[in-house]
C-alpha cells in the first residue's frame, strides 16, 4: 500500500509532440511530473530555455518537470570541442532546470569507443583513465557551479551494466551533493541485475526511479505484464523517497500501468 511518499510521473512520449500535449496527458492521468527528454528536437537547450512558456504550462496544469539529458552525452570525448559542447549543454539544462523548478536531471554514462583485439575488447576510457577522470572532474565542477543555490540533483541511470571505470567515475561524482543515482529497474532486469549491488551500496544517493516491467531482455513493458518483482522495487523507491517515472513508450501502456498501480493501492497523486 502506498503511504503517499511516492510521486509518479511520465516520460516524454513520441505521441505527444508538444510540451503542452505531454503536460495535458500528465494532468489527465493525475501524474505529478513530465520528464522532458533532450533527445527530441523540441527539448534541446533552446527549448528548455523558453522558461516563461514552460512555467506558464506548469501553472496552468499544476504539474512539475524533470529532465532527461541526451543519451548521446559524452563529456569525456577525446575531442575537446565535442566534450565542451556536451558540458555546455548540461550547464544550460541545469540553469533552465533552476528556472522551471526541475530538481532532477537524469543522465546516462557513455561507455566510449573500444578496440576489438583477438582476445578482448579494450575500452579507450579505461586505457586512458587519467584523462577520462580529468574530464569528469571538470564536468563536476561546472555542474556544481551551475546548480549552486538550488536542490538540483543530476541522477546517473544504469543501462546495460556499468564498467569498472564507470563505477570509479560515478563514485567520484557521488562525492558531490549535486549527483545521485537513478535505478531503471527494467534495464537492470534485462542484464541480470548486474548493477543492483553497486546501486544498493550507494542507496543513500538513490533519488529517482524509472519503472517498467520486463521479460528476459525485453523491457519498457506495461506494469504487470512481465516478471519483475515490482512490489519489491516500489518498496525500495518508497523507502528512499524517490520519484518514479512510469517509463512505458505509449499512452495506452501508461494508462494501463497507472490502472495496475491503482489496483494495488498506489495513487497517482500530484502531491508527495
Amino acid at each position: 500500500m502506498n503511504s503517499g511518499k511516492l510521486q509518479f510521473g511520465m516520460p516524454t512520449l513520441i505521441e505527444t509532440d508538444s510540451p503542452e500535449g505531454a503536460i495535458r496527458l500528465c494532468r489527465e492521468l493525475g501524474l505529478a511530473f513530465v520528464e522532458l527528454n533532450m533527445n527530441l528536437p523540441q527539448y534541446q537547450a533552446e527549448g528548455l530555455e523558453n522558461t516563461a512558456y514552460l512555467k506558464s504550462l506548469q501553472q496552468k496544469y499544476q504539474v512539475e518537470y524533470t529532465i532527461h539529458l541526451d543519451e548521446n552525452l559524452n563529456v569525456c570525448d577525446f575531442n575537446q570541442a565535442v566534450a565542451a559542447a556536451y558540458t555546455e549543454t548540461v550547464e544550460r539544462a541545469v540553469r533552465a532546470a533552476k528556472a522551471i523548478g526541475a530538481s532532477v536531471l537524469n543522465m546516462h554514462m557513455n561507455h566510449g569507443v573500444y578496440f576489438t583485439l583477438p582476445d578482448r575488447k579494450v575500452y579507450l576510457f579505461e586505457r586512458y583513465f587519467e584523462q577520462y577522470m580529468q574530464s569528469w572532474k571538470n564536468f563536476r565542477a561546472v555542474c556544481e557551479q551551475a546548480a549552486e543555490g538550488s536542490d538540483i540533483i543530476i541522477c546517473i541511470e544504469n543501462t546495460d551494466g556499468y564498467t569498472e571505470y564507470e563505477k570509479e567515475a560515478i563514485e567520484f561524482l557521488l562525492e558531490s551533493r549535486v549527483f545521485g543515482l537513478t535505478w531503471d529497474i527494467g534495464h537492470s532486469h534485462g542484464v541480470g541485475n548486474v548493477d543492483e549491488a553497486f546501486i544498493m551500496a550507494h542507496r543513500d544517493k538513490l533519488h529517482h526511479f524509472h519503472i517498467h516491467d520486463g521479460l528476459g531482455r525485453k523491457n519498457h513493458m506495461t506494469l504487470g505484464t512481465g516478471e519483475i518483482d515490482l512490489k519489491q522495487r516500489l518498496q525500495i523507491a518508497e523507502e528512499c523517497g524517490c520519484r518514479c517515472v512510469v517509463e512505458t513508450k505509449t499512452a495506452d501502456a501508461l494508462r494501463e500501468s497507472m490502472d495496475w498501480l491503482a489496483m494495488r493501492g498506489y495513487t497517482a497523486s500530484q502531491h508527495t
